[in-house]
């Protein structure tokens, strides 16, 4: 690693197969599927890989079986630190992911070794990290609200994004967050309020002011709010959509790749909106995240 702040993702790793249907199948339908794709996977993976190609300094932790080396591999050909990625015995992750020719998409979770962390595993996160540097995590992997009381206890600073959103997330020392991101339905459910965009961000800054919430409202962009004020910025208009599946995790990457650089609060808003909208005219999560290059050239 350089000299970088090191963002230590505590995150998942998936293999996702990926079938491609005229619409998402409703119950006790049958429906056949165009394609069938496998893709490295995972939210953790996918931040991971946006943070990689961001340019962010990124270590990964995390866990796999022998069916999911090429998920490593994928990593560190991007250029990220794979040390805190153990393979045992418990299978990788497993996602089934439907895609419909509107670009929606409906998936099936199996947490895998993604569900096997216990103590020692929240021991690789700390071990490795230093005064100052960012631990991101996910709602994908279980012992969430210990890693996140040992990680604060040591003086890491950190980031949430509480994806898959369940009622666990209300349990956690959301307190202790120098940063939250969620999209609309996360930040309804974490707010408690059916209201204006506007408005659940505010509830939400409401209950963290020591926190920078971030929420990502789809096509129309996002807002950010901290102590110094609201900012919203909008996804610019690429192409046809093709697959969003990633997309939220593109911009979590970029976003927290910008903040934790120092960028301005505005053009990192703006750059991780870009790189969302770039993700969405490509298929597949993982590959579908861009390059930073890419990403700038569009702005």
């Amino acid at each position: 690693m350089n000299e970088k702040t090191v963002i230590h993702n505590a995150g998942s790793l998936n293999i996702d197969d990926v079938f491609r249907t005229t619409h998402i199948v409703r119950p006790g339908e049958t429906i056949p599927s165009r394609t069938l794709d496998r893709y490295p996977g995972g939210k953790g993976l996918n931040q991971s890989t946006a943070l990689a190609r961001a340019g962010a300094a990124i270590r990964h932790i995390g866990k796999i079986g022998d069916d999911g080396v090429f998920l490593k591999e994928g990593l560190v050909a991007d250029g990220a630190d794979v040390s805190g990625i153990e393979v045992g015995e418990v299978p990788t992750g497993h996602a089934i992911i439907q895609v419909a020719d509107d670009g929606e998409n409906a998936i099936v979770l199996f947490g895998g070794a993604n569900q096997a962390w216990d103590t020692t595993d929240i021991e690789r996160v700390i071990g490795a990290a230093k005064t100052g540097d960012v631990l991101l995590m996910q709602n994908e992997i279980n012992g969430m609200a210990e890693l996140m009381e040992r990680a604060a206890a040591a003086g890491m600073r950190l980031a949430l994004n509480p994806a898959p959103m369940g009622p666990e997330v209300q349990n956690y020392p959301l307190e202790k967050l120098n940063w939250l991101v969620v999209n609309e339905i996360e930040g309804r459910e974490l707010s408690g309020l059916d209201d204006s965009d506007e408005l659940v961000v505010a509830e939400l800054h409401r209950r963290f002011p020591d926190t920078v919430v971030v929420m990502t409202l789809g096509k129309k962009g996002a807002i950010r709010s901290d102590k110094n004020g609201v900012i919203h910025s909008s996804f610019p208009d690429v192409g046809p959509i093709v697959d969003t599946t990633g997309a939220g995790d593109t911009f979590m990457g970029y976003w927290l790749a910008g903040e934790v650089a120092g960028l301005e609060a505005e053009a990192c808003l703006r750059r991780a909106c870009a790189a969302g909208a770039l993700a969405v005219t490509r298929p597949g999560a993982t590959t579908g995240i861009p390059m930073l290059t890419e990403v700038e050239a569009l702005l």
